[in-house]
């Protein structure tokens, strides 16, 4: 049997090997249909995947020198407050070199982030990562990407919020972490990748201090063109019905 592994997307490494759609039009490392409730899309866009580059701004066009002030300024002496492009340095001034740490305070550990010019869809899955951890996971099926599974505070999901809106018989508190994307590509499906992920998916949930797990299938679509799957692969996955409806149902798990 191949050996099958699980990562966490929280870095380039990992984003990149985000498995392809099975519809060629959408692309989940360009997806931000469920981050953004009123413009979000799940097409793909290349031009997410370019890496940004920082731009740097022109230097400031210099007016001529005035040849007749040329003795005035260097009869002038140099004032020791004045800024280092005056000449002297302000002893006044903090050193920076000193910083602003309290040397007798516990130091904090650097949050894990990624860069400023990391993809639009890095930067989204990253947010989590000094508070929760990771919102995504990749199954890996002889180190070959099979299944994509994204997630994490509702918070983080306008559109879910959106759909939870709909039914008022659903429990505000506490609130649920949500499965929000479970893909397996067209040439590993019936294999058991998207239960064996949405399995660990909530295991991690669950060790994150979340009581309950929700996901927002969409009935009546193409299989390729939905997200969050259908509410029978959610119940396979030990998920329940929490509110019935012909198109937008909440299938909802308690972790224990």
């Amino acid at each position: 049997m191949a050996p099958i592994r699980i990562v966490d997307v929280t870095d380039r490494g990992a984003f990149e090997r985000i498995p392809p759609c099975a519809d060629p039009g959408f692309d989940h490392r360009t997806c931000d249909y469920w981050e953004d409730a009123d413009r979000g899309s799940k097409a793909a866009r290349l031009a997410w995947l370019e890496t940004e580059r920082p731009t740097v701004a022109p230097e400031p066009a210099r007016a001529p020198s005035n040849p007749f002030l040329a003795d005035l300024e260097a009869s002038k002496g140099v004032n020791p407050f004045a800024a280092s492009g005056g000449g002297g340095a302000n002893p006044f001034a903090p050193d920076d070199s000193e910083g602003d740490a309290n040397p007798f305070a516990p130091q904090r550990a650097a949050r894990p982030t990624v860069d400023a010019g990391a993809p639009p869809k890095l930067r989204l899955l990253a947010r989590g990562l000094g508070v929760v951890g990771s919102y995504a996971k990749v199954l890996l099926v002889d180190d070959i990407a099979v299944a994509y599974a994204q997630f994490g505070p509702l918070t983080a999901y306008p559109r879910a919020q959106r759909v939870r809106d709909l039914y008022a018989q659903l429990p505000d508190s506490p609130l649920p972490a949500v499965i929000t994307c479970i893909a397996t590509t067209a040439t590993a499906r019936r294999e058991g990748h998207a239960l064996r992920l949405v399995a660990v998916t909530c295991d991690d949930l669950a060790g994150r201090g979340f009581a309950a797990v929700e996901a927002y299938p969409q009935v009546g679509v193409p299989l390729d063109a939905t997200s969050a799957a259908t509410p029978a692969f959610w119940e396979r996955a030990g998920f329940a019905m929490a509110a019935a409806d012909e198109r937008f149902p909440v299938m909802r798990r308690e972790l224990v």
